[in-house]
């Protein structure tokens, strides 16, 4: 069932966890003319700080969710709420329907032309790359509106977009394992690797999460995979619309790294080259790849394309350069947080000279993994979080490890047995929220260190 705003008119809308997106999903619907009741967890002083002006507008609860949900014509919920929340099992036995805040978003939005990145890793990356590109490919008068899971939510941003906009949306799992109608145009699956398990009760509930990105797609849409991920490779045979592949080369790979440069062939087409933008990481090469196969597959020109990936700095909190102190090099990849991304991290590096600050939010994966990466590049390892005990198990003897607790105390350990052309790597393969707002937070706090050691 697909949510009709006018078959909800005059009806209350209960709006479920109040983060980022439930908040935006709170103004849109009360722009709208809904009634609204917000029901979140946290203690009612947070809840109303969240709120702001609009605790007065709407009606709404803190400290968990109480029985006047189950009185609500709808309800929306927030992708941080996990679908195995016992409160949705109480509105599903009250026969209250619960959409996600991206399909109600979207159900206000004129635009048709939804493009939508996923996956473990490197989506923030690829959406913002593949927005950039838009912008630079579209015809004059239509408008690359960037949202989603990239930090703008999609109930801010679609409702205020025109017919002939296209909205490039990155989005989660969080995001997409409520969706029952989400229907983009073109999508891209990056990669799949084990993560959020705990918020999805399986890995096998992930990988399907993934899958609806494309689940709606028929005929001339279009969808983009890995062909080196074996996960993704086998999701795509699901795939019921035009697919493109990047990887290795091979006959059914449209685009490749070759000679340094991005090729890239689509059926019918004469091959194409591209200069890559200048961002660190044969990921980024992937990321590229993925961006440009969706701009070129939805007929965007080639010189459009090369202009943007020139142009592209990248994204923050993503091997994002720091500063130096005391000849210390030091880089903020906050945005790792799993061990895969952290795997990819340390592969940029060549000469064990880093200084890994490592911890967090443990998510339930185990740190081994990094061992050979650890064991080439890696002088030490500082910890921090509630996840320091689970690294020390896996990754103890390798190289020292400092217990360190917090950012500040690792980011001074680190400057007390740094050298000059060492590199402080911020890449904790965890989740921030036991000690930061967000990864964000914790990314922004690293650098703020580093301004203030210089």
């Amino acid at each position: 069932m697909s949510f009709v705003p006018k078959a909800y008119r005059g009806r209350t809308a209960a709006v479920l966890g109040l983060g980022k997106s439930g908040l935006a999903a709170v103004r849109l619907l009360k722009r709208k003319g809904f009634r609204v009741f917000v029901s979140d967890t946290r203690p009612r002083a947070e809840v109303k700080a969240a709120l702001g002006r609009l605790a007065r507008a709407v009606s709404w609860e803190g400290g968990g969710h109480g029985p006047r949900v189950l009185k609500a014509g709808f309800a929306v919920k927030s992708p941080g709420l996990p679908s195995r929340a016992p409160v949705l099992a109480r509105l599903r036995e009250s026969a209250v329907p619960v959409f996600s805040e991206l399909e109600v978003a979207l159900a206000f939005s004129p635009p048709k032309d939804v493009v939508a990145i996923t996956g473990t890793n490197g989506k923030t990356t690829t959406t913002a790359l593949a927005a950039e590109v838009f912008r630079q490919g579209l015809p004059r008068g239509r408008r690359a509106l960037l949202a989603g899971n990239i930090g703008l939510p999609v109930s801010d941003v679609a409702p205020a977009a025109r017919a002939k906009d296209t909205l490039v949306l990155e989005v989660s799992s969080y995001q997409l394992e409520d969706s029952r109608s989400f229907h983009p145009r073109a999508a891209a699956l990056l990669n799949i690797t084990p993560d959020h398990v705990d918020h999805h009760g399986s890995m096998a509930a992930y990988i399907e999460a993934k899958a609806k990105v494309f689940r709606e797609q028929r005929g001339e849409d279009l969808c983009v995979f890995n062909a080196e991920d074996p996960l993704v490779r086998k999701l795509s045979r699901r795939c019921r619309c035009r697919r493109l592949f990047f990887g290795r080369k091979g006959a059914h790979v449209h685009a490749w790294v070759e000679g340094g440069k991005i090729k890239v062939k689509l059926p019918g087409r004469k091959e194409t080259a591209f200069i890559p933008p200048d961002l660190p990481g044969t990921h980024n090469l992937a990321n590229a790849m993925a961006a440009i196969l969706l701009a070129l597959g939805s007929g965007l020109k080639a010189a459009a394309v090369q202009k943007a990936l020139k142009a592209f700095p990248g994204v923050p909190h993503r091997l994002e350069e720091a500063g130096a102190v005391r000849g210390i090099r030091c880089v903020n990849d906050s945005k790792a947080t799993n061990v895969d991304s952290t795997m990819v991290a340390l592969r940029t590096f060549t000469e064990k000279n880093v200084l890994l600050i490592l911890g967090g939010l443990h998510k339930g994966s185990p740190y081994k993994p990094l061992q050979p990466l650890v064991e080439a590049v890696v002088k030490g390892i500082l910890t921090i979080g509630s996840a320091a005990a689970k690294v020390e198990e896996d990754l103890g003897g390798l190289v020292p490890i400092f217990p360190c607790g917090d950012l500040k105390t690792a980011f001074t350990t680190a400057l007390h047995i740094g050298a000059p052309g060492d590199v402080l790597l911020l890449s904790p393969a965890c989740a921030s929220f036991d000690q930061f707002r967000d990864f964000e937070d914790r990314g922004d706090q690293f650098k703020a260190l580093v301004k203030a050691s210089r």
